[in-house]
């Protein structure tokens, strides 16, 4: 009777675990059509608030370009401060945030899709003031690097677009390096290759919170 009553324990636990694998592998599947299968375009708003976009996501859309970002910038934590004062997953400077109407800095920490928000309208913001340079840029080899949208971008998110501008501009004489030595010349180079094109170049980008 011990001996039965164990096998049935064996196959109870058995079927447990079997159970939370297709489990898993279901949810992975789900976002991968759902979420992953589709960043070819700018998550809006409806999928940044259902999923709230805290899955790693990979590959080389514009969501993968964006963890990418976050990544290098603070492992992808939303609620980091660093040493000079940059905030959450991408690391935002206090005036940037202004530019965008959010002074709450609090609020902005504790709120990932504020933050995701704000990413997606600082590369657009970027990418308008960046525009004609990228058109004239993209493809050209700049001390050793070779020169994309994505690389460009990312940059300017470390840099500032003027600084990136001025860099392109002087073919790569004029350089810069942030208070912790990174360089426009790294991120063009660790972050080209990624396909940022449905990134909308805007003037004014709204962040709605």
């Amino acid at each position: 009777m011990k001996k039965v009553f164990i096998l049935i324990s064996l196959s109870v636990l058995a079927f447990l675990i079997s159970s939370f694998v297709r489990v898993k592998k279901s949810n992975a599947a789900f976002f991968t059509k759902d979420v992953v299968g589709n960043i070819n375009y700018v998550p809006n708003e409806k999928e940044i608030n259902e999923y709230h976009v805290q899955i790693p996501f990979i590959g080389n859309k514009f969501i993968g370009f964006r963890e990418a970002v976050a990544f290098k910038e603070s492992q992808g934590d939303y609620q980091t401060i660093n040493s000079l004062g940059y905030l959450g997953k991408y690391q935002f400077g206090k005036s940037t945030l202004e530019r965008f109407k959010i002074y709450d800095t609090e609020l902005f920490l504790q709120t990932p899709q504020l933050q995701e928000k704000a990413f997606v309208a600082l590369c657009s913001l970027n990418k308008w003031i960046l525009i004609r340079d990228i058109k004239r840029s993209v493809g050209k080899n700049i001390n050793g690097v070779k020169i994309t949208e994505s690389g460009i971008l990312a940059a300017a998110h470390l840099a500032g677009a003027g600084n990136v501008k001025t860099y392109l501009r002087s073919n790569g004489e004029i350089k810069f390096n942030d208070a912790f030595g990174s360089s426009i010349q790294h991120y063009l180079k660790e972050f080209s290759g990624y396909d940022t094109s449905s990134i909308e170049p805007i003037k004014n980008p709204k962040v709605h919170i």
